[in-house]
């Protein structure tokens, strides 16, 4: 898997590495559930149903419903120099 981009509401280039993807859907260490949803974690940034500022002066969490083996799914971005970058993703029963 090569490196995959989407945009965020904003207009900025959000990109997820193959080396952050294995770490979402790593099947010892991360989310095995989510690998077949790598379309639906970028999608979640473009098109979320629900937006928060994260811990950290630069990172969004992007919060899509109704997709995947959870009622949500979170999608952590880190932005730097204008760009975005997803450090995981990860299922979410609960309303964010």
């Amino acid at each position: 898997m090569g490196l995959r981009q989407t945009h965020d509401p904003d207009g900025r280039i959000v990109i997820l590495s193959p080396q952050r993807w294995r770490h979402i859907a790593d099947k010892d260490f991360g989310h095995p559930e989510m690998g077949d949803l790598r379309q639906e974690v970028l999608e979640a940034v473009r098109a979320h149903d629900l937006r928060r500022r994260g811990r950290e002066a630069n990172e969004t969490w992007f919060y899509r419903a109704n997709v995947g083996p959870s009622r949500w799914i979170k999608v952590v971005v880190i932005y730097e120099a204008g760009r975005g970058s997803i450090i995981t993703a990860f299922p979410r029963r609960s309303y964010p």
